[in-house]
């Protein structure tokens, strides 16, 4: 008896551990507007080194997927871009894509030359790709499909695609296909958002060139948003080199209100309004009340206890986690330190006197709860800002979703 129940249980055991290594596909067909399948259509996961073509009946199909939130992308030479999201949770997923044809590479294209272009699309390209020394390694090979606007009433730099933007990062080794569906740079708030669907193919090399970009990708994944979710995943925070404080925002008691300010120097210019200058009494009244604006409206102060992830992170769905909380998450990451150069970059992020040069980054949730995957992926990602470190790098630095570090192979 105890010897069947010894086997029972390594059966069940076994099971279990299959059941949880389970991995399942999308599938599906290609076809154009008038239901004709295509063939050769290029079908891929965003964030992912994941791709197929379709075959000569349009058909394709994605294999060994986990459980999670996915991106199919689809790209074909003449036709739009396609993106559809798909969910796998405990069954393979079938979908049917359809391609609407690229009007604009059918046609002749009359494009108005813009003096300032050249100047915009530097701009694109320091807050698209980054600063950082593996942004410099990066270039853009085909630019001619980027639409730039500059809106002067509202002072925002506007970028959009209806094609792949191609990237070549040779510092990582990496053909980044990325399809922006915004890009948006504001003056005034100096707050950069982009969002997109990035697909990764690997360049060609030998093994001097592979064995850089082997270790350069490391360093990337190192430390960066991806590797800190995933780890939050596991429940391995402190393990992998993360440290969590919270920074908690004030509102300064000594700012009066911008619509009481507002108001009041309002009031006070219509008293000088015709006159070429305000005197005594008013002058120094106006003085104030600039004085006042110029103050800050919030206070930060450092919340060193720490987080703990138990209380941090629920388990409410099947393979996704959840998080939310209110202040904003002050991460610390341990093995890396910031460099000379960063700091000059203006995302640096004050810290104590006690707080050694590690590289600190600010997660503020815009909108919560918060889900996010094994894989480290956020299934919103507009619902977080990033500041500090992860603000200062961008698509430069980044690597596919499935990208394991050598360590860990």
């Amino acid at each position: 008896m105890i010897k069947y129940l010894l086997g029972t249980g390594l059966l069940l055991l076994f099971c279990l551990n299959i059941q949880a290594q389970k991995l399942y596909s999308i599938s599906g067909t290609v076809k154009d507007k008038k239901g004709e399948t295509l063939p050769g259509a290029g079908i891929y996961l965003s964030g992912y080194t994941t791709a197929t073509v379709s075959n000569g009946d349009g058909l394709f199909n994605l294999g060994k997927l986990k459980p999670g939130s996915y991106e199919v992308v689809v790209q074909m030479i003449g036709y739009l871009p396609y993106s559809k999201s798909v969910i796998i949770d405990n069954q393979d997923i079938k979908i049917s894509i359809e391609l609407s044809e690229n009007t604009v590479q059918l046609h002749e294209v009359v494009i108005t030359a813009d003096p300032n272009r050249e100047k915009n699309l530097q701009i694109f390209k320091d807050f698209f790709i980054g600063k950082t020394p593996n942004s410099a390694k990066c270039k853009i090979l085909n630019p001619n499909v980027l639409y730039i606007k500059y809106d002067g009433d509202q002072e925002i730099l506007r970028v959009t695609s209806n094609e792949f933007l191609v990237v070549e990062n040779k510092a990582l080794g990496y053909r980044l296909k990325y399809m922006l569906n915004m890009f948006e740079y504001n003056y005034n708030t100096r707050i950069i958002y982009f969002s997109g669907l990035p697909v990764f193919e690997d360049l060609k090399g030998g093994g001097g060139k592979r064995k850089t970009w082997l270790k350069n990708r490391e360093i990337a994944y190192a430390g960066s948003p991806q590797h800190f979710f995933q780890s939050l995943y596991r429940n391995k925070v402190e393990e992998e080199g993360f440290i969590i404080y919270k920074r908690i925002m004030t509102k300064n008691p000594n700012r009066p209100p911008d619509a009481v300010l507002l108001a009041t120097k309002a009031r006070l210019m219509k008293k000088v309004h015709g006159t070429i200058s305000a005197h005594g009494v008013l002058a120094d009244s106006i003085a104030l009340i600039e004085h006042y604006m110029q103050l800050p409206k919030e206070f930060a102060t450092l919340d060193m206890s720490g987080v703990s992830t138990d209380t941090l992170v629920k388990s409410i769905y099947p393979d996704m986690k959840t998080i939310n909380y209110k202040d904003e998450l002050y991460v610390m990451y341990t093995k890396e330190e910031e460099s000379i150069k960063y700091s000059n970059t203006g995302h640096y992020i004050m810290r104590p006197l006690t707080i050694p040069n590690y590289e600190i980054s600010v997660v503020k949730m815009l909108q919560g709860p918060v889900n996010f995957y094994a894989n480290g992926g956020i299934r919103d990602s507009k619902s977080l800002l990033y500041e500090g470190f992860w603000a200062y790098e961008k698509i430069g630095d980044m690597v596919p979703m499935d990208y394991v570090p050598v360590s860990k192979r």
